[in-house]
């Protein structure tokens, strides 16, 4: 993983550097981006064709899975690789890029998995002081 100097950091907390961060916070933060990532991560080899990957990410749309491949492949965290056939064969995988991006993603699953009975729980003391027809 590349080293990131103490005064980059310090601009990209402080915001002198935000438009890096909420670009890429933009794109991976989306509803399809990290269970495409977790997918690949899991799969053998971590690769996968686009019909299997079709079938493994539950509830995407084919044009939303080819837009979000298209996005990840561009910011070099995901490689496509067409082989010559007939029909032609095309595979998915995560670059070292992507996987190096799978420590954050493994930390923030992991902060989800022991959060989330309280984060359910604060759900639902605020839907019960506050319910959805008051505004």
């Amino acid at each position: 993983m590349k080293k990131v100097s103490k005064d980059t950091q310090e601009h990209f907390i402080d915001g002198r550097s935000c438009c890096p961060i909420k670009d890429l916070l933009t794109r991976i933060g989306d509803k399809w981006s990290v269970l495409v990532i977790v997918t690949l991560a899991r799969a053998p080899e971590r690769r996968l064709r686009f019909s299997e990957m079709m079938r493994e990410v539950n509830g995407i749309s084919q044009r939303m899975l080819t837009t979000t491949l298209r996005y990840l492949e561009r910011d070099g965290i995901v490689k496509r690789r067409l082989y010559p056939e007939v029909p032609p064969r095309v595979e998915y995988t995560l670059t070292k890029r992507g996987i190096e991006l799978l420590v954050p993603v493994k930390a923030l699953m992991i902060w989800i998995e022991s959060e989330w009975p309280d984060i359910q729980k604060s759900r639902q003391v605020y839907d019960k002081n506050r319910p959805l027809n008051k505004h």
